[in-house]
């Protein structure tokens, strides 16, 4: 192979990669402001105190995959439990259920469409990262595995061309 091919196919995996973690983060993004505009409609529809402090402070947190918004929770069960129990308790059962709808709807879809990773890569990437990194390894390998499966998926259409 020569220079120039070389060349060029490292290009080609730098602009990959660019493109993959831009879309990643962007979409991140998304997803933490539709489950944050989640808890805040559905808190101001259960007359809950603090909708929108906990939407916001819920977003935030759940930049950090799969684990990010359970910090959010924590902080709401204080902040509303000392308001009021009874709605403490409430607010665990809607965190649960919104939590669900994000984590196996939302989630997997919205992010797994951002970087072309189907939703079962979505999980094992985070899963895998998450136990040899950390919360940092939730974060990366969701676009790195990206990126392996869409190099993946060129050599096996190139070796396929090549035998036709």
């Amino acid at each position: 192979m020569n220079r120039s091919r070389k060349t060029q196919k490292i290009c080609n995996i730098i602009q990959l990669s660019s493109h993959t973690f831009s879309n990643f983060i962007t979409c991140q993004c998304l997803e933490a402001c539709i489950l944050g505009s989640m808890f805040v409609i559905s808190m101001s529809i259960l007359q809950m105190p603090y909708a929108l402090l906990m939407g916001v402070v819920i977003a935030v947190t759940a930049l950090i995959p799969v684990f990010g918004a359970f910090i959010g929770c924590f902080v709401g069960i204080i902040m509303i439990g000392i308001v009021n129990p009874l709605q403490a308790l409430e607010f665990i059962v809607l965190f649960l259920v919104l939590q669900q709808i994000e984590g196996n709807l939302i989630y997997p879809h919205v992010v797994g469409n951002s970087v072309g990773l189907p939703s079962i890569w979505v999980f094992v990437a985070v899963i895998i990262g998450g136990n040899l990194m950390g919360i940092l390894g939730m974060f990366l390998f969701i676009p790195l595995t990206s990126i392996l499966y869409t190099l993946f998926k060129e050599y096996i259409k190139v070796k396929g061309d090549n035998r036709s």
